[in-house]
């Protein structure tokens, strides 16, 4: 039985500051997740709305809500943004001033792990001049810094490639500078969205998808199980990975569709709206997120396996929206596992996990009034 672990991005269950993230946790842990990945800006609008705009405070509340509900913190983030900047004042802002706020919030949620995507920060829109370089021994010396800093003060990293990144934008790239970087507190988080997002689906395509969609998915496929048989692809340097699909857009992502904003990459745009849950066909699902966490799962992976969505259904206003999107959750990875035969227990919608906490209400949901 392979030991794997179910998470839920906070911004997933609703976006962030459209429902308390206590009662988005207390969702979380109704219908079995075992540790989700905070969203700063989830711990941002708690902090201005209860806690004066402190964030160490609004933290130190999340840590005891999550800690009451047996849920762990598996990240916070995302840190974005960082390396590669060519303005190296805004590196330098960021490693004294954004980093060591950073450092307190995780230590107080009792999480060693901060994420960082890839860096996609657009051209100045005063000069469309880039505000980034895509020189390899930059991001790597960057990233190198960061790792340092963490490691002194006992924080791992996890690089994270993004369909529209700037210049980090497969995995191969990000496990390349992940390499190089070559520190044992800095790993690679493995996104199925993101694999398929960038060489097999295009939402600027009548299709949908890119041309070769399928040989070109199966070769870097291939090439993943190659490199973790040959040690060229470390495992244990994987730290999570998360698994979501998304919709086939019924016309193209262009400047006439709902979805466009101008200055944004299609595949960002495509992204914020349109994620779904792994095997959600019946929503209009179409990736190959199956076939892709086969080969996660085949080369060994072990740990954490989050579901991040990202989807205009996040901003429903309605109560129940993080509880159907924690349900919704749950019930895809029930079918992942299923149709993959990994023999992992899947966690049934029970009180078990919240019983016998102080302030259950009539509904069975731990009370944390602010």
């Amino acid at each position: 039985m392979k030991n794997l672990k179910i998470g839920i991005p906070t911004m997933s269950l609703s976006r962030p500051g459209l429902h308390p993230l206590p009662d988005k946790l207390q969702s979380a842990a109704l219908h079995g997740f075992q540790g989700i990945e905070l969203f700063i800006d989830d711990l941002t609008h708690l902090a201005s709305s209860h806690f004066n705009n402190s964030l160490l405070a609004a933290a130190s509340h999340t840590a005891t809500v999550c800690k009451s509900l047996s849920l762990d913190i598996i990240c916070l983030q995302p840190f974005g943004f960082y390396e590669g900047l060519l303005d190296r004042s805004q590196t330098n802002t960021l490693l004294e001033e954004k980093l060591p706020l950073w450092f307190q919030i995780a230590r107080i949620l009792n999480t060693d792990l901060i994420q960082i995507p890839a860096n996609f920060l657009a051209n100045d829109p005063d000069t469309n001049t880039p505000r980034t370089t895509g020189d390899l021994d930059v991001i790597v010396s960057d990233l190198q810094t960061i790792a340092d800093l963490g490691a002194t003060q006992g924080f791992r990293f996890v690089y994270e490639a993004l369909c529209w990144s700037t210049h980090i934008d497969t995995w191969e790239s990000a496990w390349n500078v992940v390499r190089l970087v070559d520190r044992e507190n800095f790993g690679l988080c493995l996104d199925s969205f993101n694999m398929a997002g960038r060489i097999y689906a295009d939402p600027e395509a009548p299709s949908g998808k890119t041309q070769n969609a399928e040989t070109i998915l199966a070769e870097s496929l291939a090439r993943l199980r190659d490199w973790s048989r040959s040690g060229e692809l470390d495992v244990k340097k994987i730290f999570y990975i998360q698994l979501v699909d998304a919709e086939r857009l019924s016309s193209p992502l262009d400047s006439t569709h709902p979805f466009y904003v101008a200055g944004q990459p299609a595949r960002m745009n495509w992204s914020r709206n349109a994620r779904l849950f792994p095997c959600e066909e019946e929503r209009g699902g179409y990736l190959p997120v199956l076939e892709i966490a086969r080969a996660f799962f085949d080369i060994g992976f072990e740990g954490w396996v989050s579901l991040e969505l990202f989807s205009r259904t996040c901003g429903d206003p309605r109560a129940g929206t993080h509880g159907e999107h924690a349900e919704r959750g749950m019930e895809s990875w029930r079918r992942v596992v299923g149709a993959l035969g990994l023999g992992v227990d899947v966690p049934v919608k029970s009180q078990t996990q919240i019983q016998g906490q102080r302030g259950i209400g009539e509904e069975g949901v731990v009370q944390h009034r602010l």
